[in-house]
């Protein structure tokens, strides 16, 4: 269970050890400097105490954060500086310890003015370690056998340090041009099959086009994919809240069951068409419904340059043609031909998921059919008589079943249209009531302005 009471999450950390070293790592032992002066380092070592607490912060936040590369990159340079610091430390307790100044490999006598400062001393010690793990510089030869020992123990730490950075360097670097390796990729593999089979220069211009479009927009991520490894139910969240909004705004889906809508949000697949594509011509079969995310398109006539209308962000288009409705003067057959303006975002939902989730919905599936009829009604494309010669093919069971469901759907909007009949004679009534008190100040300031 995940504790998130304050009062559970105190008593438990008091017991453990890591609040033990935590309260002693932060006890005021720097307060030993003004008693014995700044050149005794021993007394902030109960600060080395914090280290455990500095991995378990990187951990998490490597792992909560969006850009881990980025803070790869930092922990690493961060360790390198910090052990750069501490060999430097090292260098100068060394020396204090052989005799600062008695040869040429230890740190000068701080009696000179030049090297006398705190700040020469720390300056020159990183600068001495920095050279010598990093192996890109002279510095003075080793003299005793104690540093010998020390040079060869830095040396082999140095060569850890540089088959780290270039291990590390070389794996983030990777990481973050991996979306890029398999992107272009897919381009060279499209590029040599359009070259083999001798694809016109236009047409390889507009696809290779659409792949930049695609890099540029950072629209390259195959959704599927990338969250397969999740469950249905963090999935299905992450798809209503990217696509559940622009699924509303489908007429015949609009107050549709909340179950239904999830289905369908887990079945949309984005599209991106390029300009001047068709997304749909005249009375092609209709498989698909499509919603415009982003961009814009144009229903055309035949020429393909007369323009009727221009749908934008929110407009759908193809729902009527997967239905099926009995009736339908063109059938499953667009309406209307329609092309991309631009580069144009779609979400495209078939016919086949549509029905699929519509097994488990009869109720909804009966609604979303009489809407249809509504729209078809309202242009002009429903043949009553199509229909009723349909309904004369059904059973006597069929005919009860959808006279019950079309009696449902009396029932909902005759319910539909008194609640809004109510509405409107409450509203009605207040501006009457209204009205009436407004009359009778101006009467009343008539009556005032004649006895005056």
């Amino acid at each position: 269970m995940l504790v998130k009471d304050t009062k559970m999450l105190n008593d438990n950390y008091v017991q453990t050890l890591q609040f033990k070293l935590d309260a002693f790592s932060i006890l005021p032992t720097d307060l030993g400097y003004l008693a014995l002066g700044v050149h005794h380092p021993e007394l902030r070592f109960n600060r080395l105490l914090h280290i455990p607490r500095m991995f378990e912060c990187f951990s998490q936040t490597e792992t909560r954060t969006s850009y881990p590369n980025i803070f790869r990159i930092f922990t690493l340079v961060l360790y390198i500086i910090l052990i750069i610091h501490w060999n430097g430390c090292i260098y100068y307790a060394i020396s204090k310890g052989i005799g600062l100044g008695t040869d040429s490999w230890v740190y000068p006598n701080i009696t000179d003015p030049e090297y006398g400062s705190l700040t020469r001393e720390y300056a020159y010690c990183l600068y001495w370690s920095t050279l010598t793990l990093t192996t890109i510089g002279d510095t003075p030869p080793p003299e005793t056998d104690i540093e010998y020992v020390f040079v060869i123990f830095d040396f082999l730490v140095g060569v850890l340090i540089f088959a780290t950075i270039v291990g590390n360097v070389g794996s983030m670097i990777s990481n973050m041009n991996a979306t890029r390796t398999e992107f272009q990729a897919k381009i060279d593999a499209v590029k040599h099959y359009m070259q083999f089979r001798k694809v016109s220069k236009d047409l390889e211009v507009r696809v290779i086009r659409w792949f930049d479009y695609l890099w540029t927009v950072e629209k390259t991520v195959d959704e599927k994919e990338v969250l397969k490894s999740l469950p249905d139910k963090l999935r299905a969240e992450i798809a209503i809240n990217v696509h559940l909004e622009t699924l509303k705004k489908v007429r015949i889906f609009q107050n549709c069951e909340a179950g239904l809508l999830v289905e369908l949000v887990l079945k949309l697949r984005p599209q991106v068409f390029s300009p001047g594509d068709y997304i749909c011509r005249k009375g092609d079969i209709g498989r698909e419904m499509y919603i415009i995310k982003e961009g814009k398109l144009a229903v055309v006539a035949e020429d393909g340059i007369t323009q009727y209308a221009v749908l934008t962000s929110g407009n759908c288009f193809g729902e009527i043609s997967i239905l099926n409705i009995e009736g339908s003067k063109m059938g499953n057959r667009r309406t209307a031909s329609i092309r991309s303006l631009g580069y144009s975002d779609l979400f495209c939902l078939s016919k086949g998921d549509l029905m699929e989730a519509l097994v488990e919905y009869p109720d909804a599936k009966r609604i979303l059919e009489e809407r249809g009829r509504e729209i078809l009604t309202k242009e002009g494309l429903l043949d009553e008589t199509r229909e009723k010669n349909a309904m004369a093919g059904k059973s006597p069971e069929e005919k009860m079943e959808l006279l019950e469901s079309n009696v449902d759907l009396l029932h909902t909007r005759f319910a539909r249209l008194l609640r809004e009949y109510s509405s409107d004679q409450q509203s009605l009534k207040q501006t009457v009531t209204l009205l009436e008190g407004r009359l009778k100040d101006f009467q009343g300031r008539e009556v005032s302005s004649d006895e005056i």
